[in-house]
């Protein structure tokens, strides 16, 4: 059979295969190795991973590729990240170094707030530019599939705006960007004692205008006790789901206020943060088919003591996802390898399970496990090729990048100089 592209001489793909649907518990550790091994690929799919005399005896391709005993990954499946922004707040990290809390700081009118006045005054072209060079630096770090959240307009105009920065980028870079609407991020300055007004304008005009709009998937909240409580998340979710958008919450990353219940309770494809969560609240996401996304580099970042309880979780056969949260102020990380890293000295996982809650659980966390996070057949193919020995090397090694190519859809998109 004819084909578009081989690569082959893998000292070993890791495919991340396995049954249908996200990979809980004990599945985490099975990401599908197959030692000295081929990879055909035909209209930007997966045919098929197999050993190196299998792919070759069963396929000829127009172009073939000797990975030179590479490891080959699926891609990166990024599902929380915040990239739409003007200034970056890194005066914020030194104040946290000094000794002063994320609270502490957006009390203090920084954090989000001090983000909303450039987002609002900048056009589509300067904030699609400056996403698009923080997105290419992402692909260079493995990534080749997204979620890109709004958030720092908190005005109708300036997050319409922004879904339209992330429509753009998702038609102009090589690789999938999934938009979500998060309107409900903070509270304006404006309506910083008015919450009443507020949640008005997110009900009746914002959401309506997102769902009129046409671009958001998903309806993101930041629950958490300075910004949103429980009944204002759920009124604000309920809406959402009525205008057809598909939910998420950032969920008791702080303080354990009942967001992993509620998002249990709404349906939620996924709660992200989760760093304080119950074990009734991790319970009750099991139970509603909730996935957890953790996001280690986040709590690093803030110098928190404690991390997310992705052990517990595994134990108890939820499908655990990880994220960079790259975003202007609590973390300004774009690297998932580093999140990798993280998730395995933070939070105990394995290598395996850290490479699984990177790629199809990811996947899966914004509603693309269909299609990505696996190098399996009928699969988009996005990989990444590692001039490196094993999986484990992945979160062993820091502070560089040992990624030689990076491939979407079929196609290289990123080559090591």
């Amino acid at each position: 059979m004819k084909i578009d592209l081989i690569i082959h001489n893998a000292c070993q793909i890791a495919t991340v295969g396995g049954s249908p649907g996200p990979r809980k518990g004990d599945q985490m550790q099975d990401v599908g190795i197959i030692h000295n091994a081929a990879l055909a690929i035909h209209q930007g799919k997966v045919l098929a991973c197999a050993s190196n005399n299998t792919i070759l005896q069963n396929y000829h391709a127009t172009e073939l590729i000797d990975a030179e005993g590479a490891l080959i990954t699926p891609g990166f499946v990024d599902p929380h990240t915040h990239p739409v922004f003007v200034h970056t707040r890194e005066d914020e990290f030194a104040m946290r170094i000094a000794g002063a809390t994320y609270v502490e700081i957006a009390q203090a009118g920084g954090g989000i707030r001090s983000t909303i006045s450039s987002t609002r005054d900048a056009d589509h072209e300067l904030l699609f530019t400056l996403a698009k060079q923080r997105i290419r630096r992402m692909i260079q770090q493995g990534t080749t599939t997204l979620e890109a959240k709004s958030g720092y307009g908190l005005d109708t105009a300036s997050e319409l705006k922004q879904l339209q920065v992330i429509k753009a980028l998702a038609e102009d870079l090589p690789i999938d960007i999934v938009p979500t609407f998060m309107g409900a991020h903070e509270y304006p300055a404006e309506y910083k004692n008015d919450h009443e007004a507020y949640l008005k304008i997110l009900t009746q005009e914002m959401i309506p205008a997102v769902q009129k709009q046409g671009i958001a998937r998903f309806c993101d909240i930041f629950t958490e006790a300075h910004v949103y409580d429980i009944s204002e998340s759920r009124r604000v979710l309920s809406c959402a789901r009525e205008h057809g958008m598909q939910l998420k919450m950032h969920a008791d990353e702080i303080e354990p206020m009942g967001g992993a219940e509620l998002a249990a309770e709404m349906g939620c494809i996924s709660a992200d943060h989760l760093g304080a969560a119950t074990d009734a609240g991790i319970l009750a996401m099991k139970e509603a088919g909730v996935i957890p996304v953790l996001l280690p580099a986040t709590l690093f970042s803030l110098r928190s003591k404690t991390y997310a309880r992705a052990r517990f979780m595994i134990e108890k056969g939820l499908p655990v996802a990880i994220a960079t949260d790259y975003n202007p102020g609590s973390c300004n990380c774009d690297s998932m390898p580093l999140t990798m890293s993280l998730a395995c000295l933070q939070m105990g996982m394995s290598p395996e399970e850290a490479l699984t809650a990177a790629t199809i659980n990811a996947a899966y966390s914004i509603g693309m496990g269909e299609r990505k996070g696996s190098l399996e057949p009928g699969k988009d193919a996005d990989l990444i090729l590692w001039d490196i020995p094993s999986l484990n090397f992945i979160p062993y090694h820091l502070g560089s990048s040992h990624i030689q190519c990076v491939y979407a859809k079929g196609s290289l998109v990123y080559k090591t100089p």
